[in-house]
């Protein structure tokens, strides 16, 4: 019998239903030849977009057009529309699709809200394997393959910061030079809007920062949420990125940037009980880079090794971990303030004190080198 290892949705969550007959008449504007009603599901988490899945019924042509397609609107109540901008994100993965094939083809956007209460937009959707906390079911790579996998995902996020912004129409993506200054001042005051009396100040993490921010090694595209878990392997050959997903945070800005807030991300075999605890991605298998040698081999792979070594790297590092300790704070500052009742938040300060500690230690690192 063979296992479908292709990541697949599930039913709609109550009160996150679509408007179907609205949506049917809009889809089929944007695709002819469309027939039947879609069969509608919902992706798991959403807890900033909202992902569904939009089956039609399979054409008599078999050349005939793409039936299979992903919906992508903000949750309900959304107030900041420059925090769910889903002409920004169609935008910038349409610019891109030509000069980084890795991105899916858009279908449409829909800025009439009447049609499914918010703006939205349509994708094609890309069957495969998405790498999650723990790799599907069924699924099992042994360290060579495993290590080819990681190294793949690595060179993707390579090859898009080699992207030509100007020439895929995304100069005006970003502010420009200036962006890890920026950075540093913005999750900072962040931070301090999120505060609550049970984490600590980040005091000496951000004066730190701020004291040894460094000029921007260069502007390019940058994702920006850049995780095992956003990308879409090939079902036929799981080493194999086919996709990259969650544009939403995309801009233009430093790389070594982005290469660090990945790195906040990225937990491996040997690490503590509380990190594997946060673990989102399957970065603790064997085979898998340990996070030294994923800095090198992005900096001997990008050209940039001879600007940068591993201990000027460390700034990167920090800022990857402070920023993700003020997004953890800020889900926590919900839950504090009876914002949201998730239990799933309700320890995420003791993970913004441990990511304190762990910031200082490498500061000392620093210091010390």
């Amino acid at each position: 019998m063979t296992v479908d290892l292709t990541d697949q949705a599930g039913a709609v969550r109550p009160g996150e239903e679509l408007n179907v007959p609205a949506l049917d008449a809009w889809m089929k504007q944007q695709v002819p030849g469309l027939a039947g009603l879609p069969r509608i599901t919902q992706y798991s988490g959403g807890a900033s977009n909202w992902t569904y899945r939009l089956q039609y019924p399979a054409s008599s042509d078999p050349a005939g057009p793409q039936h299979d397609f992903i919906l992508r609107r903000p949750p309900a109540g959304t107030k900041a529309k420059s925090a769910h901008d889903m002409a920004r994100e169609y935008r910038v993965q349409k610019a891109l699709k030509p000069v980084y094939p890795v991105v899916p083809t858009m279908i449409g956007l829909c800025s009439d809200e009447s049609v499914i209460g918010s703006e939205f937009y349509v994708m094609e959707r890309l069957a495969g394997i998405i790498p999650r906390k723990n790799l599907p079911r069924g699924l099992k790579l042994d360290e060579p393959t495993t290590r080819r996998l990681c190294i793949n995902v690595l060179d993707q996020l390579i090859a898009l910061h080699r992207v030509d912004a100007q020439a895929a129409g995304l100069s005006d993506l970003g502010k420009g030079a200036g962006y890890c200054r920026r950075q540093i001042d913005g999750w900072s005051g962040r931070y301090e809007k999120a505060r609550t009396w049970n984490v600590p100040s980040y005091k000496r993490v951000r004066a730190w920062l701020k004291a040894n921010v460094p000029d921007d090694v260069a502007t390019c595209v940058i994702h920006n949420d850049w995780r095992f878990d956003n990308v879409v392997l090939a079902a036929d050959d799981p080493t194999r990125v086919i996709g990259v997903l969650d544009w939403e945070m995309a801009t233009l800005g430093d790389p070594l940037m982005d290469l660090g807030s990945a790195l906040a991300y990225w937990v491996q075999a040997d690490d503590n009980a509380l990190l594997q605890a946060t673990r989102r991605q399957p970065t603790h298998l064997p085979g898998m880079l340990r996070r030294e040698e994923v800095i090198e081999h992005y900096l001997s792979r990008s050209g940039l090794g001879a600007r940068v070594d591993l201990r000027d790297f460390i700034f990167y590092e920090v800022y990857g971990l402070f920023r993700l300790a003020v997004i953890a704070q800020q889900i926590y500052y919900r839950f504090h303030h009876k914002q949201t009742r998730n239990p799933a938040f309700k320890n995420f300060w003791v993970f913004v004190n441990y990511i304190d500690w762990r910031c200082r230690r490498l500061i000392k690192q620093a210091r010390r080198g």
